[in-house]
């Protein structure tokens, strides 16, 4: 009978002990009755002799397991009031009133053991802090010699009412009246304060990580019945306060050195099941510390230690060192480690990211309301600190793809849809970010921003003409609830008119669409009437369809309200080329460039004018400024990608410096980062040839001065190409333009050597194959020529400057009915072409067509008299 009791006694007892810690409390409470019962019956009452171990059967004991689990219910029922530090009123609360008179009969009659008083002791002064007397609570621990326990080698539950312990007597110290005049005491109870909440902080880890081998120890001995699992526990307040007061405490007082180290410690514990969803905003809140108040030259690894003038007296003092050591730690000889504030945030939000997704709530089950909630702001706030971090880094298809992986969350949530559409954009995903701006569109309705931005992207990347009018209308349709957007729907609206009439074919579509562009445009203008840009594109479309005297009236008036618009600048220059005012145009272009001296675009056009008005010899010394600036702008994204490459050699344990051999680089950035942009790279350069562009757009240098600045560039033209396409395309078109000018001069071998750079690049492009063309013709080759010309024909179909060559050469081949057809299907695609109206003319009058052939010559000069050296179209028309 004695053994059977005792059997008992050891099982009530273990199971107890299994309980507090897990924080079962209605299993404890179960227990505690089991226990009671079975001591009050008539069997048993005798039972208490003197065999075995001695066990705590009696009713006090009773009442302080009773007294704790009715606290901790209590606790669970006002969390709320708790994180608010709203005091409990006992009067209202029937557990907390009972729990405090049981640990208050147990303490007034002393009968238990010193280890049982001590707990009941530890438990009331937890009662005293809910209840908002902070004095008792200070006073009971001072009772139970709080500071005097020695943390080693105690229970599970012990380790965790000790934590608790700690980090409520740092809250009092805080919270109790303070009556210290000394600055000196102030400090020392400063210091008590953030001792209590380290103690807390480690105390707790240990016990977190001690309980997982519980947990994980009892499912592999296959226990049943009772035995939580890790994935039930859930973090009970105080011992998240335990985690985390350390580290906030020191922030709230500007020790921002010593909150990062604490961060950092306790992410680089190993991590429990327990303690996820904490890790998460840990890691959330160091990554924003990291990005907020701390800059990249005060940065340290997480490894080293702080710069010495970072590091104070005490910095290198740790509490519970031995204890410390039981922390199990993310160790080993291959762990990455962070070289810049921004790569330890990035980290931290990836994997507070990856957490984040995994633990996510996405049932619409009406009960899962509220923790859908919460999952959903626990994600955005990560994916927007992700959207600042990879932004600094120019890594948007990283985050398009961090963002597509929150679409499984993000149901009917705004926010999210429009972060992933930004990414998509700033990323060149510009078709999914299209359809991803019509469901915010869906989501937003009364918002004229998102069919703005969709209108946008559509028009100056898609050329998506009809979805961009379909957008603008969405604005438009919002009437005032548009408010200074509606301005902005009408110029989105004119803009793709303007576009659609440059594509349309047949003159009576293309005067249409111009007529309703230009009022369109002109009621943007009305709403708008100091907007410079609206201004600008009223300025543009009337020079689209030849009224170069009101256009210049606007664009002066666009020029007032902002005097440094390049656009505006380029298109006055060429408004005044369009009136032969070359001069003129000259001094304006220079005026530009004097603001924007690495803008390509005005460049060549400078060229265009050097070229009618100076001749070549002076174009060709632009040309070669512009080759050097070319070279500075490589050199530029060269160094972005060489510092890359150092940091991928630095990640990998290497600390060479920067690689320069280009073999090394084959693996190189495919977005830049913009450490330094020059906005030349990134504007709009009309392709030589488009069906839109009258004249090439190439560059090049004198004889005489050019060879030193091919010998510079030639060795990058045939090396790998690395960084914007953009670049490239530029380079290729400065050696076109070379050309060209060599042409001018009869320095045919010259302009050959530019072809060949220009073809090294992009060999199948179609400008090259029409330089390549024009060469063999200039060289007496018409059949090489044709040949050229129809392959650049079928690269470029709407090509007018190639129809216009191939059309003349097909006239000295003496095929003039295919050259009749070739130059009519020219002018049919550009009608204000006035090279493709002479050169029908030409071919007319060979057939002995005369009076066709005056008129193609009349309409080529009526045209040119209003021709710029350059298309007007080379102004880009975007929103």
């Amino acid at each position: 009978m004695a053994a059977r009791g005792l059997a008992f006694h050891l099982k009530m007892e273990e199971a107890v002990e299994r309980y507090r810690a897990e924080c079962q409390w209605e299993m404890e409470l179960a227990v505690v009755g089991q226990m009671r019962a079975r001591a009050s019956s008539p069997r048993h009452k005798g039972a208490k002799g003197g065999h075995g171990p001695e066990v705590q059967t009696s009713e006090d004991y009773g009442n302080l397991l009773v007294a704790e689990a009715l606290l901790e219910l209590c606790l669970k029922e006002n969390l709320a009031k708790i994180k608010d530090a709203i005091p409990l009123m006992e009067k209202n609360e029937p557990k907390m009133s009972d729990a405090k008179k049981h640990l208050t009969g147990i303490l007034n009659q002393g009968k238990l053991p010193p280890k049982d008083m001590t707990e009941a002791m530890l438990i009331l002064a937890k009662l005293h802090y809910v209840e908002g007397s902070y004095r008792d609570v200070l006073s009971m621990y001072v009772r139970a010699g709080l500071e005097d326990m020695v943390v080693e080698k105690k229970p599970l539950y012990m380790l965790r009412l000790l934590s608790e312990a700690f980090v409520i007597k740092g809250l009092a110290l805080e919270r109790s009246p303070n009556s210290i005049a000394s600055r000196a005491r102030l400090s020392e109870r400063e210091e008590e304060v953030m001792a209590c909440f380290e103690k807390a902080c480690v105390i707790a880890q240990v016990f977190l990580q001690e309980l997982e081998k519980s947990f994980n120890n009892g499912h592999a001995r296959g226990i049943k019945g009772g035995h939580a699992s890790a994935s039930d526990f859930e973090l009970p307040y105080f011992l998240e306060a335990a985690l985390q007061s350390a580290y906030v405490t020191h922030l709230k007082r500007g020790n921002i050195v010593k909150g990062i180290r604490n961060l950092r410690e306790l992410l680089r514990t190993m991590e429990t099941k327990a303690t996820q969803s904490f890790r998460t905003t840990a890691a959330k809140q160091l990554a924003e510390l990291l990005l907020h108040s701390l800059s990249e030259d005060c940065y340290w690894s997480p490894l080293s230690d702080p710069l010495p003038e970072f590091m104070n007296k005490d910095d290198n003092t740790y509490i519970c060192t031995t204890l410390r050591r039981k922390l199990q730690l993310h160790t080993g000889d291959n762990i990455y480690s962070p070289h810049d504030n921004v790569e330890e945030a990035l980290l931290l939000l990836l994997i507070s990211e990856s957490m984040a997704s995994q633990d996510a709530v996405i049932s619409r089950a009406p009960e899962q309301k509220d923790d859908r909630a919460i999952s959903l702001r626990d994600a955005s706030a990560v994916y927007d600190l992700l959207s600042i971090t990879l932004g600094r880094r120019g890594q948007y298809v990283m985050l398009s793809e961090c963002l597509e992986r929150a679409m499984k969350l993000a149901f009917g949530e705004f926010h999210l849809w429009y972060q992933l559409a930004l990414s998509m954009t700033a990323c060149g995903k510009s078709a999914h970010a299209v359809s991803v701006l019509r469901e915010c569109a869906k989501l937003r309705p009364e918002d004229p921003t998102v069919p703005l931005l969709a209108a946008k992207v559509c028009i100056s990347r898609l050329h998506w003409l009809e979805e961009a009018k379909h957008f603008a209308k969405m604005v438009i349709d919002l009437g005032e609830d548009a408010g200074e957007f509606l301005a902005k729907g009408y110029l989105a609206l004119g803009l793709t008119y303007s576009l659609q009439a440059t594509d349309a074919t047949l003159k009576s579509t293309q005067d249409d669409l111009h007529r309703k562009a230009l009022q369109t445009l002109e009621r943007a203008h009305q709403l708008a009437p100091e907007d410079h840009q609206i201004i600008l594109y009223v300025s543009l479309q009337l020079a689209l369809v030849r009224q170069i005297c009101d256009a210049i009236e606007h664009l002066q008036e666009a020029l007032k309200f902002c005097k440094d618009d390049m656009n505006s600048l380029h298109l006055l220059a060429l408004l005044f080329s369009a009136q032969k005012h070359y001069q003129h145009s000259l001094d304006v272009i220079n005026m530009a460039l004097a603001e924007y001296p690495d803008c390509f675009s005005l460049l060549f056009t400078k060229v265009k004018l050097e070229l009618v008005h100076k001749g070549p010899e002076e174009a060709l010394v632009t040309c070669r400024h512009m080759l050097h600036q070319w070279q500075t702008l490589h050199n530029i994204s060269q160094h972005s990608e060489e510092e890359e490459e150092h940091q991928h050699h630095q990640h990998s344990g290497s600390r060479k410096g920067a690689v320069n051999d280009d073999s090394e680089k084959a693996n190189s950035l495919t977005e830049v980062l913009p450490v330094k942009k020059h906005n030349s790279v990134y504007l709009t350069l009309p392709d030589a040839h488009d069906n839109d562009s009258g004249s090439q757009r190439a560059s090049s240098i004198a004889a005489s001065r050019l060879e030193q600045a091919m010998s510079e560039v030639t060795m990058h033209s045939t090396a790998l190409r690395q960084g914007p396409m953009q670049l490239w395309t530029t380079l290729e078109q400065i050696w076109l333009q070379a050309a060209e000018l060599f042409m001018e001069q009869q320095h045919l071998k010259e302009a050959g050597f530019c072809i060949q750079e220009a073809a090294s690049l992009f060999p199948t492009s179609h400008t090259v194959l029409y330089m390549r063309g024009r060469l063999a013709e200039m060289n007496g080759s018409l059949e090489e020529a044709k040949q050229l010309y129809d392959e650049a024909l079928t690269v470029n179909p709407s090509g007018v400057e190639i129809m216009n060559s191939l059309g003349l050469v097909l006239n000295r081949l003496g095929r003039r009915n295919l050259a009749q057809k070739v130059l009519q299907d020219a002018v049919q695609v550009q009608s204000t072409s006035h090279k493709a109206w002479n050169s029908l003319g030409e071919v007319l009058h060979a057939q002995g067509k005369n009076e066709a052939a005056v008129e193609c010559f009349l309409t080529a000069l009526d045209l040119e008299s209003s021709s710029p050296v350059i298309p007007f179209t080379v102004i880009p028309r975007e929103l």
